[in-house]
């Protein structure tokens, strides 16, 4: 195991990176929300058609990329530094590891080519350790019907993919009600999904468990970067803003705060890349000992990048003064996906419970 980058991991990091600094900066981002389309679809369709990371964890001769779970973290990475606003996590990571467990091949195709968006018909906030809540069932007729709140990616996709008790049914997006309801993260809106005797085709059996914690563990690498970019951002403003003829940066508390944020960063990053190599090494694998090795990782790193993400955030907005808390400046949006993604596929507490239980480690009496 090794926790550096490769090569490969570097030239499609730098990749991202310089195609979202030129379409996707703070300023973009900021009028996009102030817009009635959050979402920046073109954006998606270059990420996606001119990069591939659509189809980076679809196998190649299903037409992706055949990469592991440590490219899609690295992808995760910068898109939250620059808190990207596209599917990539829904469509590219969550509906996509689901329709690879069930070997549904046309639609991963279409996926991997960027030429179709799903979503995965599950609330944002689901935890990969409680069963999902059965509020859609299927009819006497075969169709689906229910609702199920706060799904991300539901408004730019054109297929959902909706678990009904161990089944997986595949729905075409303009056979259900979409509505978008206020969110925290404006980046990443939700939406409740309405199912009105809607037409869906079984694909395969789901195992929720497997799906969810293959996101929160990817999750955890997007957390870093957002982190990265506070932590980055901060450094440069206290560089140069001046109190008593000095930089900020030079007064000694300053320096501790910083200090501890920089420490606890890289220990996000090494929890992250942690649970992305044990994901990658369990999905290539598949023994129960790479499977429990993985599930561990992801506890580690969702609990502890869930905390650093949100305080990192915090401590900037503290460290920016006035103009921190500003609609102008940007890092209102880094604290929201820092507390929306906290709260996403698992708390930090339900991933420190579960962690507690698989390594064995009994609470106190």
């Amino acid at each position: 195991m090794t926790l550096l980058y490769t090569e490969v991991e570097e030239e499609l990091r730098a990749s991202v990176r310089d195609l979202l600094a030129d379409r996707s900066g703070p300023d973009a981002v900021l009028r996009r929300l102030e817009s009635a389309s959050p979402y920046d679809m073109d954006l998606w369709k270059t990420l996606s058609r001119e990069i591939g990371v659509a189809g980076l964890l679809v196998p190649e001769e299903y037409g992706g990329a055949g990469a592991s779970a440590r490219e899609v973290a690295v992808v995760l990475e910068e898109l939250g530094r620059a808190v990207a606003p596209v599917p990539f996590l829904t469509s590219s990571v969550l509906a996509t590891k689901a329709l690879l467990a069930v070997g549904e091949e046309d639609l991963i195709q279409e996926l991997a080519s960027g030429e179709t968006t799903a979503a995965l018909a599950v609330s944002l906030a689901a935890s990969p350790y409680r069963p999902l809540p059965q509020s859609v069932t299927v009819t006497d007729r075969g169709t689906l019907s229910g609702e199920v709140r706060a799904v991300a990616g539901a408004d730019v996709a054109d297929v959902l993919l909706v678990p009904v008790g161990q089944a997986l049914y595949r729905v075409e997006a303009g056979h259900v009600r979409v509505d978008v309801v206020p969110s925290l993260d404006l980046t990443r809106p939700i939406a409740t999904v309405t199912f009105s005797d809607a037409p869906g085709e079984v694909i395969g059996s789901f195992d929720a468990r497997r799906v969810l914690g293959f996101g929160a563990g990817l999750l955890a690498s997007e957390q870093l970067g957002v982190a990265q970019w506070c932590l980055d951002t901060t450094l440069a403003y206290i560089k140069e803003r001046h109190q008593f003829a000095r930089p900020i940066g030079s007064f000694q508390a300053i320096k501790h705060r910083m200090a501890d944020l920089w420490l606890d960063v890289v220990r996000a990053r090494a929890a992250a890349r942690n649970a992305a190599d044990t994901l990658a090494s369990a999905s290539a694998s598949a023994s129960a000992e790479a499977i429990e090795a993985a599930e561990l990782a992801v506890a580690v790193a969702k609990s502890w990048c869930s905390e650093v993400a949100l305080h990192v955030a915090e401590e900037t907005v503290q460290l920016h003064g006035g103009i921190g808390m500003t609609w102008e400046h940007p890092v209102h949006l880094y604290l929201k996906r820092a507390k929306s993604t906290g709260i996403a596929l698992g708390t930090p507490g339900a991933h420190r419970d579960a962690l507690a239980v698989l390594a064995d480690l009994p609470a106190p009496v």
